[in-house]
């Protein structure tokens, strides 16, 4: 079987510090559907915290942004402020354009210089305000930073080169192309880094856009992070997301005559406003009759991959755990899903994601036994939080609440599991932290 290098999407993210500190964020995009890598053509990263936005665009496209995280810089950031786009095309094919949008006038510094920092190109630029285009012809490097220096700011990028016989002319060039009029740029991304700012705490959604149509996410990155966009399955006519109280963006997925969340709840906040209580201590969790949430293992970093674990209490809560126009599962409602796929024997199969992958999250543990995720349900192994506290199961179990009752301390749920391809419906303790997927009205 030949092995193919899958095209993968990065963003990179400079970070630099008020004590001129540096730190790198990498942000890996990738998709797949059933199982099958799935290419993209681009992705939309939009700022929802800060506002603003900028495009990605497949294959090989490496988005480099400078954020500052000391306060100083950050004013003098607001004034002063100027963006660097990433080049087109990238790679390069004998030559290509960068396009720098100032918000004032400017002694600007471009350099070039390749993997091994030796500089190809230095040249220095008084600007006016605007959008300024350049030109730069490659010589046979296959890498090359082009960095981009006004007053105190910093912007790079990395260039991709495909050197050829025929594109490469022995040397490197750097040409001004002068100020592009308001409206006129001629860029295929179409969104440069023009006012696209970055500080840790922002949230970010990521948008991918591919043949099969597209999907979101939703995060606040704080490290290196891959993120997987699962195009199994159709997005519910009319409604292809759906975005909770919180900011968080779901995708959704029509199975038969029911429109579900894609994902796993992770809302912390009641459709009404209402803050759901995070309780961390065990001793408090055993104890409590009314809505409550924790991150697995009290730890953040697992929201995105897998949401909240929800005790029943909050999932029936008057206050309203779902976004308006949706809700958690009955357990007849369940049954209608089950019986939909062929009932609880092979239905566990088709609800489960089928990502096995050993390094990254989300994921089920091998072997992972009949997961098809044919109909795009996109189960995954969020684990529980127990009676006394306790966290277990992560990446080997999904527990999913219904909303109905079994007897005044117990009350049903599904569970998947990653040692077979059936469902259970079985009913626990009203006090255990399980995944909540809502359903649609």
């Amino acid at each position: 079987m030949k092995k193919r290098l899958l095209p993968t999407v990065l963003i990179i993210a400079m970070i630099t510090g008020a004590m001129a500190q540096k730190a790198a964020m990498t942000l890996t995009f990738t998709a797949d559907n059933n199982a099958q890598h799935l290419p993209l053509n681009s992705i939309l990263i939009e700022n929802l915290t800060q506002g603003g936005d900028t495009t990605l665009y497949a294959p090989d496209t490496v988005l480099v942004l400078d954020y500052i995280t000391g306060m100083e810089e950050i004013g003098t950031f607001s004034g002063k402020g100027f963006s660097l786009s990433q080049n087109y095309p990238n790679p390069i094919t004998g030559k290509t354009t960068i396009e720098l949008f100032l918000n004032e006038r400017e002694e600007v510094v471009v350099t070039v210089s390749d993997v091994l920092g030796s500089e190809v190109a230095n040249q220095e630029f008084p600007l006016e305000q605007g959008t300024h285009s350049f030109t730069f012809y490659p010589g046979r490097e296959s890498l090359y930073f082009l960095t981009a220096r006004a007053g105190n700011q910093t912007r790079t990028i990395k260039m991709f080169n495909s050197p050829t016989d025929a594109n490469v002319s022995g040397y490197c060039k750097l040409g001004y192309n002068g100020q592009q009029e308001t409206g006129a740029r001629d860029y295929k991304s179409g969104n440069p880094l023009n006012n696209f700012v970055f500080d840790l705490g922002d949230m970010l959604k990521f948008t991918s856009f591919a043949d099969q149509g597209e999907q979101v996410i939703t995060s606040s990155p704080t490290g290196n992070q891959t993120y997987y966009f699962n195009y199994a399955g159709d997005p519910c006519p009319g409604t292809p997301t759906i975005t909770d109280i919180d900011g968080n963006v779901y995708n959704t997925v029509q199975i038969g005559n029911q429109c579900w969340m894609k994902e796993n709840l992770k809302t912390t906040t009641y459709r009404n406003g209402t803050a759901i209580p995070n309780v961390m201590d065990n001793n408090t969790w055993m104890n409590l009759t009314t809505g409550a949430y924790a991150w697995y293992d009290n730890d953040i970093s697992w929201k995105d991959s897998y949401g909240a674990l929800y005790n029943w209490y909050a999932v029936v809560d008057s206050n309203e755990l779902c976004p308006a126009g949706w809700h958690t599962p009955t357990d007849s409602e369940w049954i209608i899903l089950t019986d939909y796929l062929g009932g609880e024997s092979i239905a566990g199969g088709k609800m489960k994601s089928t990502r096995t992958e050993p390094d990254a999250h989300p994921k089920w543990y091998c072997p992972n036994v009949g997961a098809t995720n044919e109909f795009g349900f996109s189960g995954l192994p969020g684990g529980l939080r127990d009676f006394n506290g306790a966290f277990n199961a992560l990446g080997r179990s999904g527990y999913f609440w219904s909303s109905s009752e079994y007897t005044s301390y117990w009350a049903w749920y599904r569970f998947l599991h990653y040692y077979g391809s059936n469902v259970l419906r079985l009913d626990y303790y009203k006090h255990y932290g399980f995944s909540v997927r809502c359903l649609r009205d």
